[in-house]
């Protein structure tokens, strides 16, 4: 009888738990379908899942050409999608060699307005993006880096650095120090310590942080908006070429937010493990 009832229960919570992840994947899906539908199938009432699959909105979208009732588009998804990767990418890589190092001296090292200068660098973080717009627009004409790759992804460090330097610093503060002092006793130094011990125990939690300023950076629209030009638009800012004066394209907006989730989708599969560890290290303690 208790295992009847114990093989029951495994089933309930199967079917539960399939119901809830269908739930929540449904826009997914249903958004998949559509890059692969017409105009007339996504408005069709009521709304079927049956149809003719179709890649000419993938076409379209690598062509450069988006399909309207007055003629072709012109538009560059494929570029937005390649400055999205350089900028996102850039940003992350740039505040892991800045905040690794920082977050490390912030849990190893007491001293004078450290609270400050890490609450201060969070404070950019939730900081509005207009606060700082302004007078950045101003400065990047005068510093020539306006529509430029190095100025965008010095902007970006305002999302992607102090997400990293507080979520690294939680890490290292939980990885024991006997650890490193006994390493040390063998006449090491602290930067030998740092690149040997500290780092890689604290890899997953480094990943975690790393993968996602990465999904801030890719997911930013403000910046990108008011301080790039069209050369370097990430697709963000670029996906509001599918709204034009004479109509909406649902298939290819569909098709395009399928290509833009795809690259922190491979990132988040790959580096699941890492993920996993990170989010849950030091979550046992004592």
């Amino acid at each position: 009888m208790n295992h009847a009832s114990g093989i029951g229960g495994r089933i309930l919570r199967g079917v539960l738990l399939t119901l809830v992840a269908l739930f929540f994947l449904f826009p997914l899906v249903w958004v998949a379908l559509m890059s692969f539908m017409t105009n007339a199938d996504i408005l069709r009432s009521p709304p079927s899942v049956i149809f003719t699959p179709t890649l000419e909105n993938y076409a379209a979208l690598i062509a450069g050409e988006l399909s309207t009732n007055v003629g072709a588009l012109k538009i560059d998804y494929m570029q937005n999608l390649l400055n999205s990767l350089i900028l996102s990418s850039c940003s992350v890589l740039l505040s892991l060699l800045l905040g690794v190092p920082a977050a490390y001296a912030f849990a190893r090292f007491k001293f004078r307005l450290g609270e400050n200068m890490a609450f201060t660098m969070l404070s950019f973080r939730f900081a509005p993006p207009l606060l700082v717009l302004l007078p950045l627009q101003l400065y990047f004409q005068d510093l020539g880096l306006s529509d430029t790759y190095i100025g965008l992804i010095w902007v970006y460090q305002l999302i992607t650095l102090p997400l990293i330097l507080w979520i690294v610093r939680g890490y290292f503060e939980d990885i024991s120090e006997d650890i490193e002092n006994a390493y040390r006793l063998d006449g090491h130094s602290w930067l030998r310590t740092f690149l040997k011990i500290a780092v890689p125990l604290a890899r997953p939690g480094i990943a975690a942080a790393a993968l996602l300023a990465f999904i801030f950076a890719w997911n930013n629209f403000i910046f990108a908006l008011i301080l790039g030009s069209s050369s370097i638009q990430p697709v963000t800012v670029g996906a509001l070429a599918f709204i034009t004066a004479s109509g909406i394209n649902y298939g290819q907006i569909a098709a395009a937010l399928v290509l833009s989730i795809l690259p922190t989708l491979a990132l988040a599969l790959y580096a699941q493990r890492y993920l996993v560890e990170g989010l849950s290290l030091g979550a046992v303690k004592g």
